[in-house]
């Protein structure tokens, strides 16, 4: 009987800093040479409310990353916090026949994100984009980072020129 040969070992590759940020997340940022600061939160932030709270800024300074579908064609729409899309305006700016709001399949098939962590660039597809006129008022505006527990901020500018956005009035007037 032979006695068994000691198992070959290989020295420990030094560990890279993890970063908070969906790979693909990440990945976009390199290519585009952006360096955000990502913020990881313990309790998820899918929501612009628990965005806000768990940031500390007022919820119009949160951006949702929302999917509709324009005549069957997924569009991306950047809006602010506090507001809500209008469906209507959509429609007009992007002179469809008819705009509703994607499935969850459909927004991860189209950003490769789940909803609730959705960035606004970064994406599995290339994808039209609006965002509302509104996000302008601000310095600072904060996103999802891929993932429903990291976001990241950046000046309004900044985004919607990263994002590849039309900026336009699409939303809903406030009662």
């Amino acid at each position: 009987m032979s006695t068994p040969e000691p198992a070959e070992t290989t020295p420990a590759a030094p560990t890279a800093p993890v970063s908070p940020a969906h790979p693909r997340f990440a990945e976009a940022l390199a290519g585009l040479g952006l360096q955000v600061e990502v913020r990881r939160f313990p309790d998820a932030t899918r929501t612009a409310a628990e965005a806000a709270a768990a940031i500390g800024c007022a919820l119009s300074e949160i951006v949702k990353s929302l999917v509709f579908t324009a005549d069957g064609v997924p569009v991306l729409v950047l809006m602010d916090g506090s507001s809500r899309v209008d469906v209507e305006l959509v429609r007009r700016e992007l002179g469809a026949q008819k705009v509703k709001r994607a499935d969850a399949d459909l927004v991860r098939q189209t950003t490769g994100y789940a909803i609730g962590g959705v960035p606004p660039f970064g994406h599995a597809t290339r994808t039209r984009v609006l965002a509302d006129r509104r996000l302008l008022d601000h310095a600072v505006v904060w996103a999802a980072a891929g993932t429903p527990h990291t976001v990241f901020p950046l000046d309004p500018k900044t985004l919607i020129a990263h994002a590849g956005a039309t900026v336009a009035d699409v939303r809903e007037p406030a009662e």
